[in-house]
């Protein structure tokens, strides 16, 4: 319970890496404000919270539009008396090759991806000043942040952008007591990855699962990845353990990516 009295935020709470995410903050004892741009999953993920012994509060806001990241905090802090804990979760995939990938996809992909994160900091750097927080940012990357994959080129791309971000807005806002450290998932076992399949499947003639596997065959520990897994390292980077890192885009992926 090493996050007792703490209020965390997690956008694209409602499934997958998100929901496990705030489930397992809520675990160590963090109230949590939900963010998703739909409603209905985020609304069952606050009851299991609820039914942790912790407090939650939901909004739905698109992390690519500005004013709604900002509003998303806003209420979080109204809401549940603070804001200690920023995760920029949300995110989406593209896959294809470069040379097919329109203006239209780009645009939405760096909007979600990185504009996302971008405002994410933002928000929750001015919520950190105005209350005095010496609070902490987590965002997502990727093992594509740290190795550009074939038919993933523009999603590693802002997998890349987003470690820079982080490492920038450590370096500003170290002054402030403010710590900006990225997590790193590997072949996570949720729904953007059997449509990352999918996609595979469509473009290279192999059977469905069969691109899922060779990357999980690829990984040292033996298994995929779980969003328990992925939850446990940003706990971490949440609770007052890490409190001397900052910058940092670490691999939590079995063993798949090494740096």
């Amino acid at each position: 319970m090493g996050l007792n009295g703490k209020v965390a935020l997690v956008t694209g709470a409602g499934r997958g890496i998100g929901r496990g995410i705030a489930l397992r903050l809520a675990r160590d004892g963090a109230d949590v404000a939900l963010v998703d741009v739909t409603g209905d999953s985020i609304e069952s993920v606050a009851g299991e919270i609820i039914d942790i012994g912790c407090k939650a509060t939901t909004f739905v806001a698109d992390v690519s539009d500005r004013d709604q990241v900002f509003a998303a905090v806003e209420h979080a802090a109204s809401a549940l008396g603070g804001l200690d804990i920023m995760v920029n979760n949300a995110g989406i995939a593209l896959v294809g090759p470069i040379i097919d990938v329109t203006p239209a996809e780009l645009k939405k992909l760096w909007a979600v991806n990185v504009d996302g994160v971008l405002w994410g900091i933002q928000a929750a750097v001015a919520q950190f000043r105005k209350s005095g927080t010496r609070g902490k940012i987590i965002n997502a990357s990727s093992i594509a942040g740290h190795d550009g994959f074939a038919m993933l080129g523009p999603y590693s791309a802002t997998k890349f952008a987003v470690r820079a971000l982080t490492q920038a807005a450590a370096k500003e806002h170290a002054a402030d007591g403010i710590t900006v450290n990225a997590y790193c998932p590997g072949v996570v076992g949720t729904d953007m990855w059997v449509e990352i399949d999918k996609r595979f499947a469509e473009l290279t003639g192999a059977a469905e699962g069969e691109t899922y596997d060779t990357f999980v065959g690829g990984i040292a520990l033996g298994r995929a990845e779980t969003p328990d897994d992925v939850a446990g390292f940003v706990s971490y980077l949440a609770g007052p353990d890490s409190d001397y890192m900052t910058g940092q885009a670490g691999l939590i992926d079995g063993g798949l990516v090494y740096r």
